[in-house]
């Protein structure tokens, strides 16, 4: 999975003035898009803006007949799919959503790119990580070290990347120290915009941020 165009902001400014005296209220909304190439196979993918809507069908409307999304059920410790018909191109499954925060993988029959477009969120951000295994990804459309993008890491914790090396691909692990509470030598993984990764947490912990586009 590739990542061409992080997002465009068009910012929609509604301005408002309080009643109070030199008070100014700003309310404002982030829209863009984001270009993700994907690759024939699999691809751990996120959804990086609020959609008008959120369902697999309609976010993933673009991709080649025959294309499968896998979303991880941490609850019954299985996957649930959406499968895109290989002949007559309707979606067996109409009500699995992708929002931002999840993750699913992708697998597709033939290289292609899927548009992303919605608003960014902003505010006080929470995301709930489950304890045990969950696919997550940040809220908020930024490439960045999950230190920087604030992940609650924990002693014990786990962070699998998945690395395109051809149809099958594989993991590339990230284990917080059970002593230290250091992430390894190589540092906290990076991860991209519109890119979900496999978490192996000990406890639930909330992933929370504050975020602006004027920050």
């Amino acid at each position: 999975m590739r990542t061409k165009t992080l997002y465009l902001a068009a910012l929609l400014g509604a301005v408002s003035i309080a009643t109070s005296v030199a008070q100014t209220v700003y309310s404002v909304n982030a829209v863009g898009y984001v270009n993700v190439n994907l690759l024939t196979g699999f691809n751990l993918v996120a959804n990086p803006l609020v959609a008008e809507t959120n369902t697999v069908a309609v976010l993933f409307d673009a991709a080649p007949k025959g294309t499968i999304v896998y979303k991880y059920d941490s609850a019954a410790v299985n996957y649930v799919s959406a499968t895109k018909n290989k002949i007559t191109g309707t979606w067996n499954n109409t009500t699995m959503t992708l929002v931002p925060g999840e993750g699913a993988f992708v697998k597709v029959p033939s290289d292609c790119t899927i548009t992303f477009v919605g608003e960014v969120m902003q505010g006080s951000l929470t995301n709930t990580l489950p304890g045990g295994f969950s696919i997550a990804s940040s809220q908020v459309p930024q490439a960045d070290n999950l230190d920087n993008l604030g992940f609650p890491k924990d002693k014990g914790d786990i962070v699998y990347r998945w690395e395109f090396t051809g149809t099958n691909g594989a993991y590339k692990s990230y284990a917080v120290n059970k002593v230290t509470g250091n992430w390894p030598a190589s540092g906290a993984p990076t991860v991209g915009v519109a890119e979900a990764f496999f978490v192996k947490k000990n406890a639930l912990m909330n992933w929370t941020r504050t975020f602006s586009v004027n920050q």
